[in-house]
Formats: C-alpha cells, sequence, structure tokens
C-alpha cells in the first residue's frame, strides 16, 4: 500500500513570527509563548462544526456497543493514549472500550522510535491486532496530516466500511482527505518553528478532551456534573466521592462514608440510598 503525496502548504512548518528566540529574556519568552497559546481555543472554536459531527458519529458507535481508537504518532500518539487511558479512572467505563494505539508501541510512549511513523501498513496491522470491527470508529490524530502510519491506517479502514475521523492542523493534508470525519485546527506557526507538541498539541488535547468527555456525558456516566462511576483509586478521590454523596443526599460525612464502602460506587450509594 502507497500513500499518495498530496502537494500541500504545511502551515505547522511555517516559519515563527518571532525571530531571535536565543537572544529573548525569560520573561519574553514567557510572555510570546503564552500569547500564541492564547489564540488556540480560538482555532478549536472554527472548528466546532467538524468536532460536533465526529462527536456525534462516535456517541452513536459507542452506544452501539462499538469501541472508539485513537491512533498517532509521537506526540499525537502519546496525547490520544492520555485521553484514552483517562476514560476508565474518571468515568468508570471499561478499559476496551477507548484504545490509544502509537507508532512504536508502548515503548513510544515514554522515548520515541526511529522511523516507526514511517511504515504505512503498521497502522492497520496493530489495529487488527486489536479486533477492529465495523462496529468500531478510529480517529487518527496527526498534527502534520502527513503521518504515513495513521493516513495507512484510516485508509484500510475506509475500504472496510470501519468509519474513521481526524485531527490535525493542516488544511487540505493528506490526512484531512482521508479521514471521513476530519477535524481540523489550523492554529498557525509555532512559536519555534515546526514545534508542534506546542499550539497544535494544545489544540489536539482540547478536541479530545471535548470529544471523549461530551460522549461519555452522552453514555449517562455523569449525573448532574459529577463523575459518579469515577474508579475510588486514591484517597483524593474517595473524599471527593464522599461529598458528592453529601451534596447529593443532604447527609452528614459519616453517613456518607458508610454508604461509599458499601456500595464501592458513588452511584450505586445514592441510587440505594434513594430506593431503600
Amino acid at each position: 500500500m502507497k500513500t499518495e503525496k498530496i502537494s500541500f502548504k504545511k502551515i505547522t512548518e511555517s516559519n515563527s513570527k518571532y525571530n531571535h528566540l536565543e537572544k529573548m529574556s525569560v520573561s519574553e519568552l514567557l510572555q510570546n509563548i503564552n500569547n500564541e497559546d492564547k489564540t488556540v481555543a480560538y482555532a478549536v472554536e472554527k472548528a466546532l462544526p467538524q468536532i460536533e459531527k465526529l462527536t456525534q458519529k462516535v456517541v452513536e458507535k459507542l452506544k452501539d456497543g462499538g469501541r472508539l481508537f485513537y491512533i498517532g504518532a509521537g506526540t499525537s500518539g502519546r496525547l490520544g493514549i492520555v485521553d484514552a487511558s483517562e476514560c476508565p479512572p474518571t468515568f468508570g467505563v471499561p478499559h476496551e472500550l477507548v484504545i490509544g494505539l502509537i507508532a512504536g508501541g508502548d515503548t513510544a510512549i515514554r522515548r520515541a522510535v526511529e522511523f516507526a511513523e514511517d511504515s504505512e501498513n503498521q497502522g492497520w496491522e496493530d489495529l487488527q491486532k486489536e479486533n477492529i470491527s465495523e462496529k468500531d470508529i478510529v480517529i487518527g490524530i496527526a498534527a502534520s496530516g502527513t503521518t504515513p502510519y495513521v493516513i495507512g491506517a484510516l485508509k484500510e479502514c475506509n475500504q472496510r466500511n470501519i468509519q474513521t475521523g481526524c485531527v490535525t492542523c493542516n488544511e487540505g493534508s493528506p490526512l484531512a482527505i482521508t479521514a471521513q470525519f476530519p477535524i481540523v485546527v489550523s492554529v498557525g506557526p509555532e512559536f519555534v518553528t515546526g514545534s508542534s507538541r506546542m499550539k497544535a498539541g494544545t489544540a489536539q488535547k482540547l478536541v479530545l478532551n471535548m470529544i471523549s468527555t461530551t460522549a461519555m456525558i452522552q453514555l449517562g456516566r455523569v449525573k448532574g456534573n459529577k463523575m459518579v462511576d469515577m474508579q475510588l483509586s486514591n484517597n483524593k478521590l474517595i473524599d471527593r466521592g464522599v461529598r458528592m454523596i453529601m451534596d447529593e443526599l443532604n447527609i452528614l460525612e459519616e453517613e456518607a462514608q458508610v454508604l461509599l464502602e458499601k456500595y464501592k460506587n458513588v452511584r450505586n450509594a445514592i441510587n440505594n440510598f434513594k430506593n431503600g
């Protein structure tokens, strides 16, 4: 399988609007980076219609028993893994519901694996290991929109009637053209030329937050504005769960602690108290 070359301008690779960075003071560097970061949320806002279309499709697939896959390389791959890994503790869903894949495998989470992203076949092979099917949906993440690992995977999915989306920062990129539900957040040149872990990475993180959080709310994993299905995996979260129960049921801390210890879940504690 060969990913065809598509001619377009990579805005993420354009020269920074700033020069002589090494001559700037710490204060100047921080202020200028912050000025650039301020533009990211506005760029995401412009992409809201695209984000909505993809999120609706994700919700539809998850409600029908499918899974959400993120697939990427480098920073983009790590962001997908972070978002996927936070869904179970935050919303109490199975680890298999949202899955993050990165070029180079788990080793690449902490340390770059040379040339891993350049394989046009490996992305699809990695998806096959997860028994990908038409019930699932795959979101490719690549700031440049040119990563062969991601594009190749999405092309194979398209051919097999597996729905695809993407999050990229370059309009007209091969990835944006390949995905059935593309999200393009045009953040412009980076403060350090080509360092897409900066504004582009921030934009991707914001979009993934929006997709997964909205999907989980739509799946009924939030009550009011509380994470009532969160995993009680440390003392901080146990204390938060106790406060949730106190607020919802208007009871004392000691009683809330007893309920949470008995039912091991905020939602179950609240429901059993109300139904008791």
